[in-house]
């Protein structure tokens, strides 16, 4: 006779009951031959209807695309929302048996960084033919999906009361006026602010940068552990000045909010997210794992930039930009080294952690 045991796993978004589910391992104790439990076990191994996702991006934009995708495969995504750099150090945790099969969104440094630590494998989606080559990882352990460039959000009435033009340049945000007025998240949790970090080293070398950024710090009111979040931070009046991506600073613009984007004149990094397969994942959502990849590179993927305020770029040439999206093309943007910035990945972060500010009590 089976007694079945069941084992908390973390909780996944389930769109199909709209609530937290628990996913659950189920292995079983028989008084059986050790045939009869590997045929059990063996049973796991069919074909699912579902898919386990860790996402980067906003939990307020991931229903609209999960609910999408089950409209067009009948897939169901049970998903866990974590910055990027969480997804990275989970993945490094879970290496020798992955939760999920997907991780979703993200700037691309980070995905080179997971696929050089051997957690990512690859996949050559046939809808990447719609995709710039520039945009493409040639060996295809990442897929692009969206591009974004880095901005200054802020809160216009601030600015307004106290007669002060908005931040034009990196420098700018050292003004004495700033202090403790500044929303940056660390980057040894998000991929936006590690971004931010690799921008500014690359524009200024490592040394200057290193002391930019100790003289940033005396502005900074709160480092968070999301990118997105400081631009929520200006918009409740909790910072004056928020850094992130353009996507994600005119959110809140969209809301409603009187918050205005100004860019650095000296120019500014940008990010390629990404979509990627992880290595060794649940092998009855492999085939699942790779619709979804497939679909992220759509039209019909993309078109929801458009539908669900997100105001990210598409990188698909057939999908149309969000009208009010900021184009890479319209600003000055850097030579951003990927590769660069993803082999320094780790090694940057332990250094901005040690010098700079730590990742505790991070919001």
């Amino acid at each position: 006779m089976w007694v079945c045991l069941l084992h908390k796993l973390p909780k996944y978004y389930n769109r199909t009951t709209g609530g937290i589910m628990k996913k659950s391992l189920i292995f079983a104790i028989a008084s059986g031959t050790l045939a009869a439990v590997l045929a059990f076990s063996g049973c796991a191994q069919k074909e699912s209807k579902e898919l386990n996702i860790y996402s980067a991006l906003p939990e307020t934009e991931l229903p609209m695309y999960f609910e999408a995708f089950k409209n067009e495969t009948g897939i169901t995504v049970n998903f866990v929302r974590l910055s990027a750099g969480e997804i990275f150090s989970k993945l490094k945790v879970e290496k020798n048996n992955p939760q999920a099969s997907i991780w979703h969104g993200g700037n691309c440094d980070t995905f080179i960084a997971a696929s050089k630590a051997g957690l990512l494998e690859p996949y050559a989606s046939p809808e990447l033919k719609n995709t710039p080559d520039r945009y493409k990882d040639p060996d295809n352990y990442w897929s692009p999906i969206y591009i974004g460039a880095l901005s200054f959000v802020v809160d216009k009435n601030w600015f307004a009361e106290r007669n002060l033009a908005y931040p034009a340049s990196w420098n700018d945000l050292l003004k004495d006026e700033f202090r403790g007025e500044i929303s940056m998240a660390h980057p040894g949790t998000s991929g936006a602010a590690y971004t931010i970090l690799a921008t500014v080293v690359q524009l200024m070398g490592e040394d200057q940068a290193f002391e930019y950024f100790k003289k940033l710090n005396n502005n900074i009111r709160q480092y968070t552990k999301a990118g997105a979040a400081p631009a929520k931070n200006v918009a409740l009046g909790e910072a004056a000045i928020g850094i992130g991506f353009s996507h994600d600073n005119l959110k809140p613009a969209g809301e409603g909010y009187p918050v205005a984007l100004s860019f650095p004149q000296e120019g500014t990094g940008y990010e390629i997210g990404g979509v990627a397969l992880i290595k060794n994942g649940p092998a009855a959502e492999r085939k699942n794992a790779e619709k979804f990849i497939d679909w992220c590179l759509s039209k019909s993927a993309q078109d929801v930039y458009s539908k669900n305020n997100s105001y990210r770029l598409p990188v698909n040439t057939l999908s149309a930009a969000p009208p009010e999206a900021v184009s890479i093309s319209e600003l000055k943007v850097i030579d951003y080294d990927f590769i660069w910035a993803g082999d320094n990945r780790t090694r940057l972060i332990e250094k901005f952690t040690e010098v700079i500010a730590s990742k505790d009590n991070l919001k």
